[in-house]
Order: structure tokens, then C-alpha cells, then sequence
């Protein structure tokens, strides 16, 4: 048994963000039908493997009547003027949850503007920040390889759909946009708190000293001694250099000071190994690190072969290694009935009544339960003693600590276990990023705390996945997205690559959500309960599909920058001022055309169709580059914009907290006399909002309420440390 048996979901027109949530839905079980698909490309037939094509017609309503799920994808005039419009499909189906997908959403000031991939990194202000800080600000921002927009559209409308499917129905408006900026939670917060936006010059040392990529003798290597242990035995692996023993590297405000000549000085080392082995030997030691892997590394992959994560699909006659799915999914039967009444819903939020036991820290655990609570379920979330989560010493856990609830255990105690085991018996989902093997150790891990309550759904995320013969590796976020080949292909041509900004936890939240929501509908419908084992370098790989089916068909994947296949032109060009860029695809001969009426030195280019266009690129460049480094990026975006051009300035954070179109769709939330920033998404059933805890500021609370402990019994907990 799948975990969606039974979850039957149409996905209506070409749209490549509601092909990819039909995808991610397909994979873990559900029966998804297609109506209306676009022109067959490698990605698109991919992503719509093993669906069922409908056809229009009786078939096709009888689909929609049945379905549990309907995806759609358009501007709010493309899904109205849609036979299938949302109106249309309320009166076949009116238990239906219904997404609509779009580049803006369905309401505010910019929800018609056209869109493409470039223009939405560019609208969302991720471009400014993909690839990190820049030492020369005459590099232009850049979008990310494969489609990426569209991939994260595509997981938060399978996030949100999964949501009001356990509503029991509603309608979701999902922003690309806004899936998209939310990425970049940190600096989102920050600016709505502060109004100050991340720089993207480099003045110091760009987070080298806590992750940085060195050259090797056949490629690069990503490391990431960001403690001082890992600091020491990195020294170590380096063969313990005199200058390590220097003062200007003696601490990490130091090595920060002093990176470039830090940087000059690993570097002349690590060209003399190859990569593998400076990642093995440093992983030996303890030290996060990996190689940067190109795409066609990634099939000979042990790890990846264990955990069978490739299936072939056939594509244009030619059987292809295709991603599957991250979830590393078992299901078991509890023999419990699926109606039981801790089950039931007790308020009007699709996860009301849902207690989550909150085991995660830093960025993608704590994504996956803000959505969550956002969704109604009671979070508890466990810290250990002393500073907490890492993410209380910034500004991201004001946003991801939202309606939870917070208690400090010292797992090192074990009364302080036996506290967390007793909330396990009492919870719904147990959420953990530990380190492998750490929760089994202290008695909680799945095995141990199903067998307490076997109604319990267990997810675990970790970077490589929980088996196979690198599960133990020492694993960041970041450095996944190197080993990947992610970091490596986002990057200019002529440039190296740089770590860039930290893409894969907060997409992987988004992933988690996801899971948890649909391992909790299939345990309402049957009881049959699941444990999940996510791996976050598969869940970056399964978003990676356009590269890596193009090395199987065309050839290995290179970095190309801005360049595009399907547009030109296509680029981020500087404007007038100091680091202003707009983004512009020009995707229709009309555009084209609108384009050369307005750029006098184009006139005379008019006639050229797109091949024509892509021979004379460096011209037309020439040419957009002269005509908009005068103009005004947000009065040029306007200008194009009108005339049917898909064009974006880069946002930086501050500008979106400024944006009159994430105002008037109510993005932002006020606190205190600042705002944070909302859901990727707007649904009809709403959201629950709420401060983040401060740190242990409910164990009390939670204690007595949900265990029953008394005043004198806590404090006699406290006493002993148990508490902190």
C-alpha cells in the first residue's frame, strides 16, 4: 500500500507547477489524471509519467466529479476565461479542495503581470541572493538551473492542497512569488523587522568561515568546519600547516577577518588532491564536507543505489534514470479504526486536534512545523537547556516559533527521556533532524516510541537518509546543495562556484509539511501509520530532474548562466543607480516586436523570429544594455510589463516588504512595529497566527495540562537540572 492509495487528484492544463505537485502527489501513491497538457518535453513527460491523460469530454468530468484534489494553473483571467474555471469546477465538485497556481496569485496589483522562471527569481528578490555575496557588483544576478520556480510552486501546492484535503475541501491560491521569497526567511524577517536588506557585495568574508568551497585537482570541494572541534581537526586533515597556528586564525572572528588570506592558503592545498579525497578524509576526521558533484556523477552513486531512489522512465524512445521520491516511506497497521476520536478534528483548521512533537532545530525541521501550526496543529517544541535552537540567535525564530509551544528537556537526564516519551504517547507526529542514530541511543527513536503508541506517524529528516553507506556523513544544507551539483551549475560561465545562500532546508520544510499531511489523511482513512526517512540531498536532486534527464539525452550539464533555450532575449541587465537590475524574457514574436518599438536601437531587428534572435544575442544585449542602464528599474519593469514583456526588477527584502502587491494580499503580519512575513499561500480556511515561544517558557504549562504533572512536582524536576 501506497501512503495516498485512494487520493484521487486532476491536474488541469500545461502549467509546469501543477504537472510538478501532480508528481510529487503520484509518488507516494495518489491517482493523479492530467486534462489538457502542453507540448511533450523531456521534463514534461517526466512529470507526467504513469499519469492517466484524460481527454475532454464525459471522461474528463466524471474525473473532476470524483477528484479529492484539482490543481489548476493560470492568471486569475487565464483560469476564468478556463471551460474548467474555478467556478465551473465548485458546481462539479463541491467537496473538492481546488488549487489554483499562478506567477502573482489570484488577487493584488500585479496578479495579471506576465511571468516567467527568470522574472519570478527576479520579482522575489532571490536572484540578488541564489549564489551569495559577490566580490564585483557588475555580476549580474542570476536564476537557479531547472525550472525552480515551478518546482517550488509545485511542492507548496501539493503542501497547501494536502492541507485543505484534510479540511475536508476549500480553495488555495498559491504565489510563485511568494514560494519563492520565502526562502530567504532570514532576511525577509529581518528586513520586515528592521528595514534593513541584505547586502549582496561581499564586505567581509561571505560565511566562508562557517562553509566555503576550495579548488581540487579535478573539480571542488565544499567544506564546512563551522565549530571549533571541526575547526581543529580540519587543521589536521591539512597536515597541521605552521599557519594555522598564526593569531589571525586563531578564532572564528578571526578567520573571518582574515578569509581571503585563509582562503589563498587552503586553497594551495586542496589543488594537489582530488576531490573524493579530501572530502573522505575529511569526513574521517569528523569535518562536513563533499564534493561538488557534476550531474552525470550522480548515477553511479552507491548511496543513491541503496536507496533506490532512480526508476527508469521511458522518454523519446529512451529509457532514462529518473528521481523518485525523498520520503523513504514504511507503513504499518495499527488495527486501530481510522474514525477513532483522537482522530477527529476539534476546530475548524485542517490540523486541529493534531499534537506535533517537535524534536527539530535550525531551518528545514522548523519550516515543516511553522506550516504546520500555521495549519492548526498544537506544536511542542523541545529545546535542549542553555541557548536553544540556533535559529533564537537571529531573527529566524520569531517567524518559524510562531503558534508553537515551547519546553527545554535535558536529554542527557533521564527522567528528562521519560518526560519525552510520555509526550510521544500523547502526540499524533513525532518530527526529529537529529543526527543518525542519536534519538535511538536515548530511547526515541521510531522503533521504540511506535511500539509506546503505534498510532504514532514518525518522520526523520537528515541529509543523506538513515541508510546506506553514507547515512553517517556529517551534512549541512548547504553543502548538499555542492554535492548535488546545484551550487556548481548555478553560476556564470566564466565564474566558480559559490555556495550561495541556504535554498535546500527551507524547501525541504516546505517537503516535510507536505509528507506529514499526507501520512496523516491516509491514517484517518485506513489507520495504517507511517514512518518516514527523508533525505534532504534526494529531495534536492528530485527537484534537479531537468538536469539531470538532459545528461542522459543531450549531454553533461553545464553552467550557462542566465542563457535559455526557449526565449531570447533572456537576461538581468543593469540599470540606472547603484546594483539595480530588471530581469527580461521576451517569450512571443509580439513581445519581440513591442520590445523593439519601444528600444530605438532595435528597430530595425523586428522581423527576427527566435532562432534570428538567438543568433543576434549579443547585439540585442548590446542594445537592451545601453537603452536600460539610463532608466529607472522599477519604471522600466512598468513600461515592459504593460506592453505584455515579462519583465522584473531584483527585489531586495526591503522592497518586498514595500510591495504594494504582498500588502494588498496580506503577506505581511504586523509584530510589534515591524511585520513578518506569511504563508506561500492564501486559503480559504485561513491560518492560525501566534508568538513564538520564548525559550522553555511553556514546560510548565505543558506538563501539567497534557501529563498531569503538579507545581511541587515540577519543581522538583527543575531542581535536578531535568528542566534546565
Amino acid at each position: 500500500m501506497s501512503l495516498l492509495d485512494g487520493f484521487r487528484v486532476v491536474q488541469i492544463g500545461p502549467g509546469l507547477a501543477a504537472a510538478i505537485c501532480g508528481r510529487l502527489l503520484a509518488d507516494i501513491g495518489a491517482a493523479v489524471a492530467c486534462m489538457d497538457r502542453g507540448a511533450s518535453t523531456p521534463l514534461s513527460d517526466y512529470l507526467d509519467h504513469a499519469k492517466t491523460i484524460l481527454p475532454a469530454g464525459a471522461a474528463a468530468e466524471d474525473a473532476l466529479a470524483a477528484a479529492d484534489l484539482i490543481v489548476c494553473e493560470g492568471n486569475p483571467t487565464e483560469l476564468r476565461c478556463s471551460p474548467y474555471n474555478p467556478e465551473s469546477l465548485r458546481r462539479l465538485n463541491p467537496t473538492a479542495s481546488i488549487v489554483a497556481i499562478s506567477p502573482f496569485g489570484q488577487t493584488g496589483p500585479d496578479a495579471e503581470c506576465p511571468a516567467t522562471d527568470l522574472t519570478l527569481f527576479c520579482a522575489s528578490g532571490i536572484a540578488r541572493m541564489l549564489t551569495g555575496q559577490v566580490d564585483d557588483l557588475s555580476e549580474p544576478p542570476i536564476r537557479p538551473v531547472g525550472e525552480q520556480s515551478a518546482f517550488l510552486g509545485g511542492v507548496a501546492a501539493a503542501c497547501a492542497g494536502m492541507h485543505a484535503a484534510l479540511k475536508g475541501g476549500g480553495e488555495v491560491d498559491v504565489s510563485i512569488q511568494e514560494a519563492l521569497a520565502t526562502l530567504a526567511m532570514t532576511e525577509l524577517t529581518r528586513a520586515g523587522l528592521t528595514g534593513k536588506s541584505w547586502p549582496r557585495k561581499r564586505l567581509a568574508d561571505g560565511n566562508g568561515a562557517t562553509v566555503t568551497i576550495l579548488p581540487a585537482k579535478d573539480g571542488f570541494v565544499a567544506i564546512s568546519p563551522r565549530e571549533e572541534r571541526q575547526w581543529q581537526a580540519w587543521l589536521g586533515v591539512l597536515g597541521s600547516p605552521d599557519w594555522g597556528r598564526e593569531p589571525r586564525f586563531a578564532t572564528k572572528p578571526d578567520r573571518m577577518a582574515n578569509f581571503d588570506a585563509l582562503h589563498a592558503l587552503m586553497s594551495a592545498w586542496s589543488r594537489q588532491y582530488e576531490k573524493q579525497w579530501i572530502a573522505d578524509t575529511a569526513q574521517a576526521a569528523h569535518v562536513p564536507s563533499f564534493p561538488l558533484r557534476e550531474a552525470a556523477e550522480q548515477f553511479a552513486s552507491a548511496q543513491l543505489q541503496h536507496r533506490r531512489f532512480y526508476r527508469p522512465v521511458e522518454i523519446g524512445g529512451h529509457v532514462v534514470k529518473a528521481p523518485s521520491t525523498p520520503f523513504g516511506l514504511a507503513l504499518s497497521r495499527t488495527g486501530h479504526q481510522a474514525d477513532r476520536p483522537t482522530d477527529r478534528p476539534t476546530g475548524s483548521m485542517p490540523l486541529s486536534g493534531v499534537r506535533v512533537l517537535d524534536f527539530s532545530w535550525v531551518i528545514a525541521g522548523p519550516t515543516a512545523t511553522r506550516y504546520l501550526a500555521a495549519m492548526g496543529a498544537e506544536i511542542i517544541k523541545i529545546e535542549a537547556p542553555g541557548r536553544g535552537d540556533p535559529g533564537r540567535a537571529s531573527e529566524l525564530h520569531t517567524v518559524l516559533g510562531q503558534s508553537k509551544r515551547g519546553i527545554v528537556l535535558d536529554l542527557k537526564k533521564p527522567e528528562a527521556v521519560q518526560i519525552a516519551r510520555d509526550l510521544a504517547a500523547r502526540s499524533d507526529v513525532v518530527i526529529e533532524n537529529y543526527a543518525i542514530g542519536v534519538m535511538d541511543r536515548l530511547g526515541l527513536g521510531a522503533a521504540d516510541l511506535q511500539g509506546l503508541n503505534p498510532d504514532l506517524l514518525y518522520v526523520s529528516a537528515s541529509g543523506m537518509g538513515r541508510t546506506g553507506p553514507e547515512a553517517d556523513a556529517v551534512a549541512y544544507g548547504t553543502l548538499l546543495q555542492c554535492y548535488a551539483g546545484f551550487a556548481g551549475l548555478n553560476r556564470h560561465p566564466d565564474l566558480p562556484p559559490r555556495v550561495g545562500m541556504a535554498w535546500l532546508d527551507p524547501m525541504c520544510g516546505l517537503m516535510l509539511a507536505f509528507i506529514t499531511a499526507a501520512g496523516i489523511w491516509q491514517r484517518r482513512r485506513t489507520g495504517a501509520v507511517a514512518r518516514v526517512d527523508f533525505s534532504m540531498v534526494e529531495a534536492m536532486l528530485w527537484t534537479m530532474a531537468e538536469p539531470l534527464l538532459a545528461t542522459q539525452l543531450v549531454g553533461p550539464a553545464s553552467s550557462r548562466g542566465n542563457a535559455s533555450d526557449r526565449y531570447a532575449p533572456h537576461g538581468v541587465y543593469r540599470c540606472a543607480g547603484d546594483d539595480f537590475w530588471i530581469g527580461i524574457a521576451v517569450t512571443t514574436d509580439p513581445a519581440w516586436r513591442e520590445l523593439c518599438a519601444l528600444v530605438p536601437a532595435l528597430s530595425e531587428k523586428a522581423a527576427l523570429d527566435l532562432p534570428a534572435r538567438r543568433i543576434a544575442s549579443n547585439d540585442i544585449d548590446t542594445a537592451l544594455s545601453a537603452w536600460l542602464g539610463s532608466q529607472n528599474a522599477a519604471d522600466a519593469m512598468a513600461i515592459l510589463s504593460r506592453t505584455g514583456i515579462a519583465a522584473a526588477s531584483v527585489a531586495n527584502s526591503r522592497d518586498l516588504v514595500e510591495s504594494p502587491h504582498l500588502i494588498a494580499r496580506g503577506f505581511w503580519d504586523r509584530h510589534g512595529t515591524g511585520w513578518l512575513p506569511g504563508l506561500p499561500w492564501r486559503a480559504s480556511f485561513g491560518r492560525t497566527a501566534g508568538p513564538a515561544p520564548q525559550h522553555g517558557a511553556d514546560t510548565d504549562a505543558v506538563l501539567a495540562e497534557i501529563l498531569g504533572r503538579s507545581p511541587d512536582g515540577i519543581a522538583a524536576l527543575r531542581q535536578a537540572g531535568v528542566l534546565g
